[in-house]
């Protein structure tokens, strides 16, 4: 089939790179998110998927909104027989919804409907989910309400964070998303109506759901902190200074510590939750790297009963 691929961070690539080794289709072309602000020096670069595509000579489409009289007038002339989308990261309007003529289809992190939104892995983290996965659905008005072609499963580990949990499911994800479009293509698959139970929302993570608390239980602590690992990043406060938390582990249940209380030695630092303590593996303070949590707590210099906010 004659493909548009639409989107735009890392997340995106395998599938993008999947279906240009495809010998069945043809990616005529990608639609992306405008250049935007990246890394330290807040310089302006094209987003990954535009990247990887002028590397392989395809045209690149950057509207400012998919509903874009030019954009929609582009895409019409490239005529796609679909548009196979992995993150785009924008609200696609009907207009360009009914040009495909098998549609948009999507490839979403989640076991739909489970999770419906902008932030699966991360809420499949965050509420200790034992199972997630992947599945390709054609994009319909309602947010990630369209009908199901196909899924995949896959097993959260204890120590996944978000960006570990959403690299695998992106690899697996690439070849679900090839054998959907196969499937449509030949008329073998059949999309099937999402079921009306099991509905949860998955909504962005903000900073300040970022937040830890100290005083929850230390099975929360660790759900939040791999959750927003790689972002948003989980934070709390020292000294009126935000600090960044790694992953965290289980301390020593004979370490007695009231929430947030920090316990740093040449080895270890400890912090009190509303159990047990935890032990902190990497922390980035503000303004600064990310550091080992000894190699900071060296630095830091505690001198007994100082605590996180």
């Amino acid at each position: 089939m004659r493909l548009v691929f639409a989107g735009t961070p890392e997340t995106a690539l395998p599938s993008l790179r999947a279906l240009l080794d495809s010998p069945r289709h043809e990616v005529a072309a990608v639609v992306t998110r405008p250049d935007a602000q990246s890394g330290r020096g807040r310089k302006v670069h094209p987003s990954p998927v535009a990247q990887l595509a002028e590397e392989s000579g395809i045209e690149v489409l950057k509207p400012p909104k998919a509903g874009d009289p030019e954009f929609l007038d582009r895409l019409r002339a490239i005529a796609p027989d679909c548009c196979p989308v992995v993150a785009y990261g924008a609200l696609l309007p009907q207009a360009a919804l009914d040009i495909p003529r098998h549609g948009w289809v999507n490839l979403h992190f989640s076991l739909l409907p489970a999770w419906r939104g902008a932030a699966p892995v991360q809420h499949a983290v965050l509420h200790g989910d034992e199972i997630t996965g992947a599945s390709t659905f054609r994009i319909v008005k309602e947010l990630d309400a369209g009908p199901v072609f196909g899924v995949l499963t896959e097993a959260v580990r204890p120590d996944d964070t978000s960006g570990i949990l959403l690299a695998r499911l992106a690899d697996a994800g690439a070849g679900l998303l090839v054998g959907t479009l196969d499937g449509i293509e030949d008329g073998t698959l059949e999309a099937r109506p999402q079921p009306a139970e099991g509905v949860s929302l998955a909504p962005k993570i903000e900073v300040d759901d970022a937040r830890i608390d100290w005083g929850a239980p230390a099975m929360r602590v660790d759900r939040l902190v791999r959750a927003c690992t790689p972002a948003p990043g989980a934070w709390t406060e020292l000294h009126g200074q935000r600090v960044k938390i790694g992953p965290v582990r289980p301390a020593p249940e004979a370490d007695k510590l009231a929430p947030g209380e920090i316990a740093a030695t040449r080895s270890a630092v400890r912090v009190g939750t509303g159990t047990h303590p935890v032990e902190l593996t990497e922390v980035q303070p503000q303004g600064k790297r990310v550091m080992d949590a000894a190699e900071w707590a060296r630095g830091v210099r505690f001198t007994g009963g100082e605590s996180f906010a």
